[in-house]
């Protein structure tokens, strides 16, 4: 899975083309906040020209939520640019993926992608209700690739005037989402992805965030400048140390299949342990499948 996430606004030809060499992990074209409703149909045909174009990039789009009308109409003119998939906003739960997944196999079938071929990241945590839904995304679709969180939406929905504290910590009810939406991911077993860090002028501070992230459990964030890029994925790589360790663990057991605890320099390994070795592995190497 991708350690970096770059949002890009689908309207404007000059960001579209400077994000080709930003060095993201993938791209996000942006259909949703960043464009004004009468700019959509532009944007959406700008959208496919950059998609048939992008050859060696992995390209997401980010549609309008389906309850804004305007989803049908964002699938219908960039699924044939063939995107690597579709990031859902405001999504509220296992029924929006579904309704979701309906509307890309019937465009799948219509133009001729392999069906199945075009993943769903859901944003999962952005209306109130969706919070005492996130279990259902376990075993919900194939479709589903990663879940991701946002904080902006879910303020305005409960009238809160700031989510983070005066140090940039989030608050509690912010934790919360953010907490759940991880745990949620792990149940669903797709990586969980972590919100942006909207001061882009702040490096140092996104680079301690992100390693806090990566600390948690998260496997990757999204950004949304291109400086942010290079702090993210270097936040979300292993240092050698860790992968050196990593790689003795899953030899350890591929020599001991049957085991269930073994020793490694004096100290015990068991089961968990082969589970988070093969995850460093895999952000060792960004783009590989995940468990």
């Amino acid at each position: 899975m991708s350690r970096s996430f770059l949002f890009v606004p689908g309207d404007s030809v000059r960001k579209l083309a400077k994000a080709r060499d930003a060095g993201a992990d993938a791209l996000i074209i942006d259909l949703e906040d960043s464009v004004v409703a009468n700019e959509l149909p532009p944007a959406r045909a700008r959208t496919r020209e950059f998609l048939a174009g992008a050859t060696g990039l992995e390209c997401w789009v980010r549609i309008n939520p389906l309850a804004s009308g305007e989803a049908g109409n964002d699938l219908g003119e960039i699924l044939p640019g063939k995107p690597a998939g579709i990031v859902l906003p405001k999504a509220g739960g296992a029924a929006d993926v579904a309704k979701l997944g309906q509307l890309l196999d019937l465009l799948e079938q219509e133009h001729g992608i392999e069906p199945g071929s075009t993943g769903i990241l859901p944003i999962v945590t952005e209306r109130p209700e969706a919070l005492f839904r996130l279990h259902e995304y376990a075993g919900s679709t194939a479709r589903l690739a990663a879940l991701a969180w946002g904080a902006e939406d879910l303020a305005a929905a409960t009238g809160a005037s700031v989510s983070r504290d005066a140090t940039g910590q989030w608050l509690p009810p912010y934790q919360l989402a953010r907490s759940l939406c991880l745990f949620a991911a792990a149940a669903a077993s797709v990586p969980a992805i972590d919100t942006v860090y909207t001061d882009f002028k702040d490096l140092a501070g996104l680079a301690a965030y992100a390693a806090t992230a990566r600390r948690d459990g998260f496997r990757g964030m999204l950004a949304i400048h291109p400086a942010q890029v290079p702090v993210i994925n270097a936040a979300f790589m292993p240092d050698s140390r860790e992968i050196e360790h990593a790689r003795k663990i899953v030899a350890l057991f591929d020599s001991n299949p049957k085991a269930g605890t073994l020793s490694l320099d004096g100290r015990m390994v068991d089961r968990p342990h082969l589970v988070q070795a093969r995850k460093i592995l895999q952000l060792a190497t960004p783009g590989t499948a995940t468990d």
